[in-house]
Formats: structure tokens, C-alpha cells, sequence
């Protein structure tokens, strides 16, 4: 699913939020890499847990190629004790951010999880794929593909 260009206009990622080390980033941040893959997820979401093995393989199929992988748990303020154990036993290794009080959540209109977000060297929202069934992950791997190929 794609954005309507006049919500990939508005979405800029800029909030600054808090990674689970305790560091402040803004998605931005990461500019130079081509890619940045954004999930949105939550401890409690059934389908969350599910994709986050997925990614995690996916992201280390992509470590060194310019593709960077970002979490953004949107648990609650009470609950925010959880995502660092959860995050360690799923063997999350890109930075988890914590949108606890869902302000880029639902400044991005986001109201499935888990969403991804594939965004290009300049933060533009290139694809967004909501909710997650067994085999997304291909979908995922050659949307990245697509997009690394299509900047040559």
C-alpha cells in the first residue's frame, strides 16, 4: 500500500524520540543510508511479534548494503518497562524508539500494527505495508530490492 502523495508530503519523521539505550534520535538520523525500514509495533500485538523474527533476518541480510532497519514501539507509558526485555529476547539489534506517547504514530496516521514504513535517503515515505500474514517478509525483501535498484 502506498501513501497518497499528500500524506508522503506531510511525513517527516522529524520527532525526536527516545531509543530503549536511553539516547534521543530522530529517524533522520539516519540519513545516508538508502534505505531506512521503520516498524511500528507494540509487546502486546500478536501480529508484532510474529513479524519482528523477520525482520530481524531481513535486517542482517541487509547490514553493510545501505539499508538500515529502525523499531518503533508504541506501548503504552505503563508498559514501557517491558520493551527493553522483549526487545533483548527477540534479539532486536537496530535501535528500538519509543513512541509511548504515539505522537509520530498518529502524526503519521498510522492505526494498524504492526506498520512499515520504506523510506528513501531523504526521509520520503516510499511504502507503507500494514498488518503482517506469514510470507510478508518476501513482500518486504523485494520492495527493499526494488528500491536499492532503482537509485543505481
Amino acid at each position: 500500500m502506498l501513501l497518497s502523495p499528500s500524506l508522503q508530503a506531510q511525513s517527516s519523521f522529524q520527532i525526536s524520540l527516545k531509543e530503549i539505550n536511553g539516547d534521543y534520535m530522530t529517524i533522520n538520523d539516519l540519513k545516508g543510508t538508502q534505505l531506512t525500514v521503520v516498524d511500528f509495533w507494540a509487546t502486546w500485538c500478536k501480529p508484532c511479534v510474529k513479524s519482528i523474527p523477520k525482520l530481524v533476518e531481513l535486517s542482517h541480510q541487509y547490514e553493510g548494503n545501505e539499508v538500515a532497519f529502525v523499531g518503533i514501539n508504541v506501548d503504552s507509558p505503563r508498559n514501557t518497562s517491558k520493551v527493553r526485555p522483549f526487545a533483548k529476547s527477540r534479539q532486536i539489534d537496530y535501535p528500538v524508539l519509543l513512541d509511548s506517547d504515539q505522537e509520530l504514530f498518529s502524526e503519521l496516521l498510522v492505526s494498524v500494527l504492526p506498520t512499515l514504513f520504506i523510506l528513501d535517503s531523504e526521509g520520503k515515505v516510499l511504502y507503507t505495508h500494514e498488518g503482517y500474514s506469514t510470507g510478508d517478509e518476501k513482500v518486504f525483501k523485494a520492495k527493499i530490492q526494488e528500491f536499492l535498484h532503482s537509485n543505481e
